[in-house]
């Protein structure tokens, strides 16, 4: 007998996650607006709990999923054809869309003089709690243990570890196996256990946004209009500009489509200010874009560290400029020339996580500027860090894909038909989270 016809299962309604997104950051804006306006202590710090947990949520993660990351990231690299080939050419594409990116930075601050008329003076500012010099940069990549790069969350360092490792893993051949089997496993389910957390994003947006708003208002941004107003230009330059015309030009490779692939990571970057945190979603992504998966999981984990065009370009070149003007110092072409080695060569300071303090420190330091200017604008950098980062995001994506498809190996049926996103797709239970299609 024929079994009975069943009838069609309804289609039932998907709110998809940028659309989330989207509903945290109204809901955000106006929960921090009611809470500052009606001043409801509670509702203040409510918000700020869902934020704070949520950005704790995310490093928990961080320092061993960067660890196994790398570490799998370069032993991959024995799978693909000229691997030599292909990292010299990310690195070289990494440094060049830096040295654009600070150059727009440095352009749009001499163009506004983003410290002017501020009302801001030296006394506002003060010493930052986190800084950074070359001295500090150089000696802080080798650790003096293997347990404190992970307990005081030194991602420099971890990566130092994981490279040194994956390298040698590689020398040893055959023998490694079982360490990276455990260290693919263990990546898997890191990855499983983050893309949880990210999909709490919509609701650490409320938190996230409501507290910059409860907190600051939009006093706060008046008095620092001009500067905000250049980072977001500078970053929306570099992001819509500068991007575009590199895919158009050099990989040859419709813009549009980038954007429509690329999108979820560079909408989850905005709201959970975290380049690592956000990095399963940035891989997973570029491999629907068409960069072969053993070349992503080296670029994308690799770029989320150490490639920085609005953090570790854009707002320090800004910045340097901004603090100049309020302590009255004079900026020479060899200060813009330091500007510029500073951000191509150092943007690893930054590491991937929110804030970009220790970049700019060492940019100060550099120049020989007051390291109190940074707190001048350490109550603002919630507000900046959302774009830079958005910035950084999309500049990881880029790179795979430019260095894909300048060597002939980009997927282009793939990429034309990259959109959605990877969020609102169920993951098979037996697949890596990065690799769920």
């Amino acid at each position: 007998m024929s079994a009975t016809p069943q009838a069609p299962a309804k289609a039932s309604f998907k709110f998809p996650f940028w659309a989330q997104i989207v509903a945290g950051l109204a809901l955000g804006v106006l929960f921090g607006w009611i809470a500052r306006s009606q001043d409801i202590s509670w509702l203040g710090t409510t918000l700020e709990e869902v934020g704070d947990i949520f950005i704790q949520l995310l490093k928990l993660a961080i320092a061993p999923l960067v660890f196994f990351a790398i570490l799998v990231s370069i032993t991959n690299l024995r799978k693909v054809n000229n691997a030599a080939r292909l990292a010299t050419r990310t690195l070289l594409w990494f440094m060049i869309t830096s040295l654009i990116a600070v150059g727009i930075g440095i352009g749009i601050g001499l163009l506004t003089d983003p410290g002017a008329g501020t009302g801001l003076t030296a006394a506002d500012g003060k010493d930052p709690k986190r800084t950074g010099s070359w001295i500090d940069f150089l000696t802080g990549i080798v650790p003096t243990d293997i347990v404190t790069p992970f307990t005081e969350l030194k991602v420099l360092q971890i990566v130092f570890l994981a490279v040194v490792a994956g390298i040698a893993a590689l020398q040893l051949g055959a023998k490694a196996k079982p360490v990276l089997d455990l260290a693919e496993s263990a990546l898997e389910l890191l990855q499983k256990a983050l893309w949880w957390v990210i999909r709490l994003a919509p609701i650490g947006t409320i938190g996230l946004i409501g507290t910059a708003i409860a907190t600051y208002g939009w006093d706060l941004i008046g008095k620092y209009a001009t500067f905000t107003a250049d980072v977001y230009i500078g970053c929306a330059l570099v992001m819509f500009g500068v991007y575009p015309l590199l895919l158009a030009t050099v990989a040859k490779v419709s813009p549009i489509q980038f954007f429509k692939g690329a999108w979820p990571a560079i909408q989850l970057a905005f709201v959970s200010r975290s380049s690592v945190g956000t990095m399963p979603v940035t891989q997973k992504v570029t491999e629907r874009l068409g960069v072969p998966k053993e070349y992503a999981s080296f670029a994308v984990p690799f770029g989320a560290t150490t490639k920085m065009d609005g953090c570790a370009a854009i707002y320090p070149a800004l910045a340097a400029i901004f603090i100049a003007q309020i302590f009255d110092v004079q900026l020479g072409i060899k200060e813009y020339l330091l500007i510029v080695f500073v951000s191509v060569i150092g943007s690893a300071a930054t590491a991937g996580l929110t804030g970009a303090t220790v970049m700019l420190t060492l940019t100060l330091s550099t120049l020989g500027l007051p390291l109190a200017g940074v707190g001048l604008l350490l109550a603002i950098d919630p507000i900046l860090d959302m774009m830079r980062t958005a910035t950084n995001v999309a500049g990881q994506a880029l790179v795979p894909v430019i260095v894909s498809a300048r060597e002939g190996i980009l997927d282009k049926e793939a990429y034309a038909s990259a959109s959605g996103s990877p969020l609102d797709e169920p993951a098979p239970a037996a697949e890596s989270v990065v690799v769920a299609a």
